[in-house]
């Protein structure tokens, strides 16, 4: 039951990305801004080719190769525990998950990922719903795993 709530949460993540990355190429035009809160961010409309900080630009299918491979360790973790997860470090993995198919399906079917949030208070890339989920999933899981789960570096004695 509790991999049904984490599809669930995966699926709303996804429809959540994909409804805004619509939303912002339906009323925004390409690299003009809207005002949302004032110092703090604004949303604007950019097609990214590449990663972060736009690094490997128009290497699609690198990151769609990275995804499959992506795919199958979750695949081979949710169905085999493999690995002595906590259940918030597989939440984290869904969050994860989820916001790279959310990119992964913009790069198959755009060529490139709809980014639209861009923060005034510092000097950062612009980037997107499941850019956030990516990294706060990211952060998240290395801080426990780091932090909380010593389970998962204690070598199995035979």
């Amino acid at each position: 039951m509790q991999y049904l709530w984490m599809v669930l949460a995966g699926a709303g993540i996804l429809a959540a990305d994909q409804l805004t990355k619509f939303l912002v190429v339906e009323n925004i035009s390409l690299f003009s801004q809207l005002e949302a809160i004032p110092g703090l961010f604004h949303l604007t409309y950019v097609q990214n080719t590449g990663a972060a900080f736009s690094a490997l630009q128009g290497m699609q299918w690198l990151f769609v190769a990275i995804f499959a491979l992506f795919t199958v360790g979750v695949i081979w973790e949710f169905s085999g525990k493999r690995l002595p997860f906590t259940t918030l470090e597989r939440w984290c993995i869904v969050a994860v998950y989820a916001g790279g198919l959310g990119n992964v399906i913009d790069r198959v079917r755009l060529g490139y990922v709809v980014d639209m949030i861009a923060v005034d208070f510092i000097d950062f890339p612009v980037f997107n719903v499941a850019d956030c989920f990516i990294t706060c999933g990211c952060i998240l899981l290395m801080i426990h795993l780091v932090f909380f789960n010593r389970q998962f570096w204690k070598e199995e004695k035979k």
